[in-house]
């Protein structure tokens, strides 16, 4: 923000981006005027949902998967194949394959595979996590204090439209949720009229 001459800025996150923007947001919050996530609420609720939601560990099979070495083997098979699958059950209906050839090309590389289902083994294994980031790593869970707007698909096969609300009720009244129909987990390649559109009201 520095580099580019300002005091503030807004950030935008989608998936893993999601937490975070909401960690930044709420371990630096002077440095961050608006907030726009989607895809992972913030807060508890996705915490919550591992705990008690059936059908979202379900939905989450993929990441306890990654936890084991078999992961290193199956991914990157048949040409990282993996990936389309994951693609067509987490935006039913959407053809991704464009979008996915893309993340396919980044993740040929077996040095950015394997920084990839890292992020997995640190979040729920024994992936290494550095100490010194703790309070960081804890922010992400935050509810960022900013005005912010929370987007999700309404056929989100990765994270269920019933997680996102379930959040209603974990956040604070600065923080708007909002559904958008005809779109899974990916909404802003999905519906990137619609999800656009909506973003530039908010931030005007």
């Amino acid at each position: 923000i520095k580099a580019e001459g300002y005091d503030k800025a807004t950030v935008i996150g989608h998936d893993w981006g999601a937490p975070a923007a909401h960690g930044a947001a709420s371990f630096a919050p002077g440095r961050w005027s608006k907030i726009v996530t989607m895809a992972v609420p913030p807060g508890p609720a996705l915490g919550a949902a591992f705990l008690g939601n059936l059908a979202q560990l379900k939905r989450s099979w993929y990441m306890f998967f990654f936890q084991h070495p078999l992961a290193d083997m199956v991914v990157p098979a048949g040409d990282l194949s993996f990936i389309d699958m994951l693609w067509e059950d987490w935006s039913p209906g959407y053809d991704g394959a464009a979008d996915a050839a893309r993340v396919k090309d980044c993740l040929r590389d077996p040095a950015n595979l394997a920084a990839a289902l890292g992020y997995y083994r640190a979040t729920l294994g024994a992936g290494y996590q550095d100490p010194s980031l703790d309070a960081v790593q804890a922010a992400t869970q935050s509810v960022p204090p900013q005005p912010m707007l929370y987007l999700h698909g309404a056929t989100d096969g990765c994270i269920g439209v019933d997680v996102a609300e379930s959040a209603r009720a974990m956040v604070t009244p600065n923080v708007t949720i909002e559904i958008v129909d005809g779109a899974g987990h990916f909404l802003q390649v999905e519906r990137p009229d619609v999800v656009n559109a909506r973003i530039l009201e908010f931030l005007a």
